[in-house]
């Protein structure tokens, strides 16, 4: 009975060893956009950047986890009665947390096309009113957002391009009283571009 536990244990450890390993550094642009849910703020998305590390673990089939630092960047306009009160940018600082599951539809030694999809996680580390004059700070956001991201994968050779989508599914705002009432959520699209470092033997 032990034997055969100790060989049911070994078997995952000897598929996961046998996989694909990559790591694959990128930096690449965002454009994030909180959806509008108070008629008294508008929302507008700008460019932002990001940069970080996702790992590739499988083969045809693979998972793919990730760490990312980025500046996110969004135009803010307040009105009352028609009338604008305030108008300028909102920079946030985050850390992305990944966790997709990827396909790999095209599988070649040239070119590799990849789907993949999946929760991240975005940990707020500071806000920053460019102009001063929207008056929010980091107090006014909750401090972590989950989310589902999509996106495709475009491998050929070292380089790698990756053009995604994130849909926000936690409130931007806080519960401070004068944010509570808007329950916008990020939308936030990116392209990055990268290498791929590891094997890349085909196994299938």
């Amino acid at each position: 009975m032990k034997k055969l536990l100790l060989i049911a244990a070994l078997v995952p450890l000897a598929g996961a060893a046998s996989a694909q390993f990559q790591v694959n550094p990128q930096l690449g642009l965002t454009y994030q956009h909180l959806t509008d849910d108070d008629p008294n703020v508008e929302f507008r998305g700008t460019v932002g950047w990001q940069v970080g590390t996702d790992f590739r673990i499988g083969n045809r089939a693979y998972v793919q986890p990730g760490v990312f630092f980025g500046r996110n960047v969004t135009a803010v306009k307040t009105s009352l009665n028609d009338s604008v009160v305030a108008e300028g940018d909102i920079i946030r600082t985050n850390l992305r947390f990944k966790l997709l599951g990827g396909y790999r539809i095209v599988d070649s030694y040239q070119f590799d096309l990849r789907f993949f999809a999946g929760p991240t996680y975005d940990v707020l580390l500071s806000v920053d009113d460019r102009d001063d004059d929207i008056g929010w700070n980091k107090g006014d956001f909750n401090n972590g957002s989950f989310n589902v991201d999509a996106g495709l994968g475009f491998d050929m050779g070292l380089f790698t391009l990756e053009p995604s989508v994130s849909f926000g599914l936690s409130r931007v705002f806080s519960d401070n009283i004068r944010v509570k009432d808007i329950g916008s959520r990020y939308l936030t699209y990116g392209l990055t571009v990268g290498l791929n470092f590891g094997d890349d033997d085909k196994n299938d």
